[in-house]
């Protein structure tokens, strides 16, 4: 009888939908790839460097969120294409603040449904987009971690990174083929302390290239809804984001 890999990474709770909208003026735009909304932002056109993509898988609030497009920005101005699609089509869980009789596990699982069909085909579309002289990177924040780990089973990236993430188990970390940043709170109930210990022994069973960073003080979603009027919260934020491009820049053409 076959025995279901074990949890490491929880379900949607309420860690997952608090947080605090930040403040900024994107400078990215809303393109349309493998019939899904993106959110596209470019290198500065100063930028004279190789080719490189980073896949945004975002957490329940979407890409189109202000925070996690000043988030796809930050990636850009670092010379990457941010590329974010939208697997809720337009329906994120903030559309549901407040609503009377909304069920938060049925729109998790119909969400998951939708994702999990749709991912595959919008990443060899964005592969096909820029081409593959490109090197691609992903990250994926809570709801999006699980599909930077599936990707990291192939060949269609160099580089893979989550912060706070969800819905993962043992096999997700067993499987990996590429370089795995984790960017993790000291206090996270869907990635507490014993199963990310797990993770990483199962990482340093198999030899992987992997980097782990806990940022203490900061809880679940520190990375993408961190208040930036904290100042230690800010400096986790701003230094997750900074670790994981570094991390897809050391795995990236030179």
């Amino acid at each position: 009888m076959s025995t279901q890999p074990r949890v490491l990474a929880g379900s949607i709770g309420e860690c997952c939908i608090k947080g605090v909208k930040h403040t900024g003026d994107p400078v990215g735009r809303t393109e349309t790839i493998a019939g899904v909304e993106t959110y596209v932002s470019d290198p500065p056109t100063s930028y004279s460097g190789p080719k490189r993509v980073v896949l945004y898988f975002a957490d329940v609030h979407g890409p189109f969120l202000i925070n996690a497009k000043l988030l796809q920005d930050y990636f850009a101005s670092r010379g990457f294409h941010a590329v974010g699609l939208d697997y809720f089509f337009g329906d994120p869980i903030q559309n549901h603040d407040g609503e009377e009789g909304w069920d938060v596990m049925v729109w998790v699982n119909k969400a998951r449904k939708v994702a999990d069909e749709v991912v595959p085909r919008w990443i060899d579309a964005v592969r096909e987009k820029y081409g593959a002289d490109a090197d691609y990177s992903a990250v994926g924040y809570c709801f999006g971690a699980p599909y930077v780990m599936d990707i990291l089973n192939t060949d269609k990236v160099v580089a893979g990174a989550f912060a706070h993430p969800a819905f993962l188990n043992e096999d997700h970390f067993r499987n990996i083929k590429k370089p795995l940043l984790l960017s993790c709170s000291e206090v996270d109930m869907t990635f507490p302390t014993e199963e990310r210990r797990r993770a990483e022994d199962i990482l340093a069973e198999i030899k992987a290239t992997y980097h782990v960073q806990i940022f203490s003080g900061v809880v679940h979603g520190f990375a993408t809804r961190g208040d930036p009027e904290i100042e230690n919260t800010r400096w986790a934020k701003e230094e997750s984001a900074r670790s994981i491009i570094e991390w897809f820049i050391r795995f990236s053409k030179k």
